[in-house]
């Protein structure tokens, strides 16, 4: 399978999994109704709320350019997911009962946001730092809208939005640690490459 199909086909997937989880965590909807204070629709609310977060969106592509490594497909493949998620959110939403939506307005925004956080997937590859800036976009964009706009749908604080919250900030500490170590790394592998060069060179050269 090409890799533009495979990240198609993962933006679908997550579109799904995304209006799933918001239709199971609502009780206004036919399918949250019956789970309303479950472990189940607990867990679904978590989830939609996680997955319901821009940064999470802008993970999926930058994820999508990554995976396709050049830059010309990295931000074909990140648009293409964005793409692919966006209508298969809206299908999905549709066919749960869901009316209303319209994908347009998203592809419009989402189709050039793709295409650059395709082009930073393809960076994070790179070593120095490049590689670490472009790393560091996801984790940054998941505290600042922790720090901005946090996944409150309602002014009480309840246990599954501490979860959510915890979550985000979990994956934004260990992205940004991850992107640090892997150009601490990065630098120390040079410099023992250049050691071992200077050395080799003073060997020939008495």
């Amino acid at each position: 399978m090409g890799i533009l199909v495979r990240v198609v086909v993962i933006g679908a997937l997550f579109g799904i999994v995304t209006s799933v989880a918001d239709a199971m965590s609502s009780p206004f909807m036919e399918w949250g109704e019956p789970l309303a204070g479950t472990v189940w629709g607990r867990g679904a609310k978590v989830l939609s709320l996680v997955l319901g977060g821009g940064w999470a969106w802008a993970a999926l592509a930058v994820g999508a350019g990554w995976l396709a490594r050049t830059p010309g497909r990295g931000a074909l493949a990140g648009a293409l997911a964005l793409f692919a998620a966006t209508g298969a959110y809206y299908w999905c939403d549709s066919w749960l009962g869901e009316t209303g939506g319209s994908p347009f307005l998203w592809w419009v925004v989402g189709t050039p946001m793709g295409l650059l956080l395709g082009l930073v997937g393809t960076a994070v590859r790179r070593p120095g730092l490049v590689g670490l800036a472009a790393a560091s976009v996801v984790p940054a964009g998941a505290a600042a809208q922790m720090i901005l706009m946090p996944p409150r749908p309602h002014m009480t604080v309840t246990p599954g939005i501490v979860v959510a919250e915890t979550l985000v900030w979990a994956v934004a500490v260990a992205g940004a640690g991850w992107a640090v170590y892997r150009f601490r790394t990065g630098r120390s592998a040079a410099a023992d490459g250049m050691r071992g060069a200077r050395g080799a060179a003073a060997g020939r050269n008495p």
